[in-house]
């Protein structure tokens, strides 16, 4: 296993970052739309109010006040209710505890000196989240002062250029004196930071990064996905966790997938949520992905009368109300072929803002990284190297952390195919 994982605990990653600034589930869908336009995955962590704001809490009760993580797919799914549709004023108003999943599970506190590969350790197995105490004895950079002996972290120079002795804790789980200590200010980290971090380590983690996704078994074949023909509300039915993305996709005379879209948590979270769930709950599922001109008849696309805008731009000067106007598809978000305006003619020439991301299984490790963190993605489909758009997988991020955790005696031989 590469020493950066040893040698590195949670503690470096936390230098810098800001103080977690907790959202409410008692927030309306409205103030989430803001938040999660905001964030770096879709998604936003969802917490229960303090009881007593005036007292320090520390971290055991700090994870059970956490309740879920509110993602921009959630958030449409929602809007695009019978009921939400039916009155959408009362439905932006909504408390996200009516809304949000509840899972516990997707956040961990760990202390500052947890190693690095035991967080990454938790992310392989669904946290989404890291929460981190801010301490104000934490200087980070652990490589420099601290060694792995015998199981135990020990910090054998201070970083003032002490030399005190002091057990940091089990290697094997977040130590006890932090865990027990009272704590009030926490940083969050997600699997984008640390997906950053390794980014800037991958002469430490050769030969692995150059080495292709098959090779590493870091593809996973068991993606969701949706035909073209079915309508795209059907999505809703049973919506994936992680990655948050359902991919859309034509069969092929052979049995395979074409993927001509993607409806993600990434691809919505700075859409139009009102138009967006409209959408969702009125067209197929080809149609919500590849756009729908404004060409189309008043027959298909009445007008729709908004109380209030939540789209991208509107929530950037207040959200002020507008006039009612025609649906279209570029509201979403997405963009439409204006060479295609017939839903289900020459796909090939299909382009724009809605196209999904994708590699092929010969692609390296360290070109998906890439891929992903360029365009803020939670997850690059995974094509077939002589057809790029046959689909056979999906690479996340628990994908990408077991690939570059893999243990020495995994050893693999790496061929590449001209």
């Amino acid at each position: 296993m590469a020493s950066v994982f040893l040698y590195h605990v949670v503690g470096d990653l936390t230098v810098g970052k800001p103080e977690l600034s907790e959202f409410a589930e008692t927030e309306t869908v409205e103030a989430a739309i803001r938040a999660i336009a905001d964030s770096s995955e879709g998604e936003i962590p969802v917490w229960k109010k303090r009881s007593q704001k005036t007292v320090m809490e520390n971290a055991g009760t700090r994870q059970q006040r956490f309740v879920g993580i509110l993602n921009a797919l959630d958030v449409v799914a929602f809007l695009a209710r019978e009921d939400s549709l039916a009155d959408q004023s009362k439905a932006i108003n909504t408390p996200v505890s009516e809304v949000v999943v509840p899972n516990n599970s997707a956040l961990k506190v760990v202390d500052p000196g947890t190693r690095l590969i035991d967080a990454l350790e938790l992310m392989k197995q669904g946290v989404k989240r890291v929460l981190v105490p801010k301490s104000l004895v934490w200087r980070g950079m652990s490589k420099r002062f601290s060694i792995l002996y015998n199981g135990k972290w020990l910090k054998n120079v201070d970083s003032f250029g002490g030399n005190s002795m002091k057990t940091i804790g089990n290697a094997n789980r977040p130590s006890s004196s932090s865990t027990s200590s009272i704590q009030d200010k926490f940083c969050c980290l997600s699997r984008e930071d640390v997906l950053r971090f390794l980014i800037g380590c991958l002469g430490a983690l050769a030969p692995i990064p150059l080495s292709s996704i098959a090779s590493l078994g870091a593809i996973n074949p068991n993606y969701c996905c949706i035909e073209a023909s079915c309508p795209a509300v059907d999505v809703t039915k049973k919506l994936p966790q992680d990655p948050c993305a359902v991919a859309v996709v034509e069969p092929t005379s052979d049995g395979q997938h074409k993927i001509i879209g993607e409806i993600s948590s990434a691809k919505l979270r700075k859409c139009d949520y009102l138009d967006a769930a409209w959408a969702l709950a009125n067209l197929s599922a080809g149609q919500f992905v590849m756009g729908v001109e404004d060409n189309m008849t008043a027959r298909s696309f009445p007008d729709i009368a908004l109380d209030e805008m939540i789209g991208e731009a509107n929530l950037d000067n207040g959200g002020s109300p507008t006039r009612p106007r025609k649906f279209s598809s570029r509201s979403i978000g997405f963009f439409g072929n204006p060479a295609n305006p017939n839903f289900g003619v020459a796909r090939s020439m299909y382009r724009g803002r809605s196209a999904p991301l994708t590699c092929k299984v010969t692609s390296s490790l360290a070109a998906v990284m890439a891929q992903m963190l360029s365009h803020r993605a939670t997850h690059v489909w995974v094509t077939e190297a002589e057809k790029d758009d046959n689909l056979v997988g999906v690479v996340g991020y628990a994908d990408i952390l077991a690939a570059v955790t893999r243990q020495p005696g995994a050893a693999f031989s790496e061929t590449h195919s001209s």
